[in-house]
């Protein structure tokens, strides 16, 4: 902030300068003026022209050519006109050249005042100490996520009303899977900056996935608010595939992906719902179209899912089991999620990027991967006592025509 200062004030400066210019010309320009005047001639000229005049006129008037009338008349318009002349050169006597002294000092306060006054209430110091920030974050060699999100959590409470900090939160708190802390900030966001598409489509996205997938009646609002003035909006498009996916409508799946990838300008997030596609287009039983040669068979992991002996008959067979990877060290969202029943097990899933939550977090990022098996009693994706869990630590992420590695469903949740 100190060489923002410092920057401005260079900049003033030429203005000050050019303030007191004129001042320092007054002197010289004063006497210039002052000789002008001093040896002005106009005058004697337009008298030495009225005179001419009127000996030609008293010279007509003696040969017989006007008569007497004629004469008093055009020595009136004579006359007239000589006042006429005169009267514009009369001038106002000049002021002293240091007249206006008193006045530049304050002039040059008022432009210094005026300019800070406009630049607290207009500029963005408040979005160069969001990027200091950034940046000693980015330098420190023991800085990390956790402190990169506190000093933004410090610039949110000097400037909660900056949509900036908000915005560089939000993307850092879905990717640390602080899913509820994303929420608000997008609804930070959407109260900054009005209810924009883009905002609504990632506060349903975002909600949606917090539910367990499930297209809730908070959720289905947003889609319809973002679909009734942005019908192509990618983001919503891609959620309504993987909600039709889910539901086993591979090729309402597939259209909205298709349309989701025409209007989207990240690869990474295009090639993910490519492979979406194809799995799609797999499970009914055709090929995949040889337009997406960039689709390919991505790395991830097989797996089979039985429920302990001891716990079978706790829950109904509709509950909700959620098969999901992680990464080791917990930092990012779910890698991968599928949703099944109770009932559908034992099974077996393989889980790879077409499972993905987000775009950002996929499988194929990592190695090796933490999986957990939970049956939810309340169908909602946050633990519950109650719940029925299972656990494989340090499963390597590779071929997925390999032997299925097994989890077993073996704990109640306290």
């Amino acid at each position: 902030m100190t060489l923002l200062w410092i920057a401005l004030a260079v900049l003033v400066l030429p203005a000050l300068w050019l303030l007191v210019t004129p001042l320092r010309r007054a002197a010289s320009v004063s006497a210039a003026q002052r000789d002008v005047e001093a040896n002005d001639r106009t005058t004697q000229q337009n008298l030495a022209i009225y005179r001419r005049r009127l000996a030609s006129l008293e010279a007509a008037h003696e040969r017989g050519d006007i008569d007497a009338a004629r004469l008093e008349e055009d020595r009136l318009e004579l006359e007239r006109s000589l006042l006429e002349d005169t009267e514009h050169l009369e001038r106002a006597p000049l002021k002293p050249a240091g007249s206006g002294k008193p006045a530049v000092p304050v002039v040059m306060v008022a432009v210094v005042l005026a300019g800070a006054f406009w630049y607290h209430h207009e500029g963005a110091d408040g979005d160069l100490a969001l990027y200091r920030v950034q940046q000693e974050v980015a330098n420190d060699p023991n800085a990390s996520l956790p402190v990169l999100i506190q000093r933004l959590e410090e610039q949110a409470d000097r400037q909660p009303d900056n949509p900036n900090v908000w915005r560089s939160l939000f993307p850092l708190y879905r990717d640390s899977g602080r899913i509820d802390e994303a929420t608000r900030a997008l609804e930070r966001l959407v109260e900054l900056e009005g209810r924009q598409p883009w905002l609504l489509a990632e506060l349903a996205q975002i909600r949606y996935f917090a539910a367990g997938r499930e297209m809730t009646g908070e959720v289905q609002a947003l889609v319809d608010e973002v679909l009734a003035s942005e019908p192509a909006q990618p983001t919503v498009l891609g959620m309504l595939g993987i909600e039709a996916f889910e539901s086993g409508d591979y090729q309402t799946a597939i259209d909205h992906w298709r349309r989701a990838i025409a209007g989207m300008d990240n690869p990474n997030t295009a090639e993910a719902l490519r492979e979406g596609i194809r799995v799609a287009q797999q499970r009914l039983g055709i090929d995949p179209e040889e337009a997406d040669p960039a689709v390919a068979e991505g790395p991830g992991i097989p797996v089979r899912v039985r429920l302990a002996d001891d716990l079978a008959g706790r829950l109904e067979g509709d509950t909700a089991v959620f098969v999901v990877a992680r990464d080791l060290a917990g930092e990012l969202p779910p890698l991968a999620v599928v949703r099944a029943r109770l009932a559908d097990l034992p099974m077996t899933v393989v889980l790879d990027d077409a499972d993905a939550m987000a775009p950002m977090a996929r499988l194929s990022q990592v190695d090796q991967a933490r999986l957990m098996v939970r049956v939810s009693r309340s169908g909602q994706a946050t633990p519950q006592p109650g719940d029925l869990v299972g656990t494989l630590e340090g499963v390597a992420v590779g071929d997925t025509d390999r032997e299925p590695v097994e989890v077993v469903i073996d704990r109640v949740v306290e």
